[in-house]
């Protein structure tokens, strides 16, 4: 049973590589100094200089993109943070199982299913996260017109594409768990 999990888990991988590869997120679009600034900010007008250190400088010979850059958060935005975790679990929880797959030590089975519920949850929040964003932009409905963020596109996906791999997730999360509990090391 666990070669069936690890291999759902691959085949599961396998799609989400797929829906990621056909969607707009791609690595190849370039990061203007525009999106670093809030839509709000962009809309308000010149944004002011913000000093990096703690004395209160100010450079007016600044270009517009270091002030965005200084402008901008730190810790990066939803989106990308579960852009990169979600796949990062995923990939980790998948060694632990590998590693329960081979020597059947339950603690790297519980492991791997704690990462693989993991992997679920950052999994349905960044679809969450992405399904809201594209409502934000979407033109037909009119009380989100005026605020819409031209500069950075609603994500897209395939819908059948995200259907199986929500469906070869939840499986293998339900086998990977069962899996678990009844093989004994």
């Amino acid at each position: 049973m666990a070669i069936v999990v690890l291999v759902l888990w691959l085949f599961t991988a396998g799609a989400g590589f797929s829906v990621l590869i056909t969607s707009n997120l791609k690595g190849d679009r370039a990061v203007s100094a525009a999106q670093l600034v809030p839509a709000e900010a962009r809309t308000a007008g010149p944004v002011p200089a913000v000093p990096v250190s703690a004395a209160p400088v100010k450079d007016r010979f600044a270009p517009p993109s270091l002030v965005a850059a200084r402008n901008a958060p730190v810790v990066p935005g939803r989106r990308a943070l579960l852009e990169f975790a979600h796949p990062a679990l995923g990939i980790i929880g998948l060694a632990f199982w590998l590693g329960f797959t081979l020597v059947h030590n339950r603690v790297l089975g519980w492991i791997g299913f704690g990462l693989a519920a993991a992997t679920a949850c950052a999994g349905l929040t960044w679809f969450t996260t992405n399904v809201r964003a594209a409502k934000r932009h979407d033109p037909e409905n009119p009380e989100n017109r005026e605020n819409r963020d031209p500069v950075d596109p609603a994500p897209s996906f395939r819908g059948r594409l995200v259907a199986l791999h929500g469906a070869g997730a939840t499986l293998t999360v339900v086998l990977a768990g069962l899996s678990a509990l009844v093989l004994r090391g």
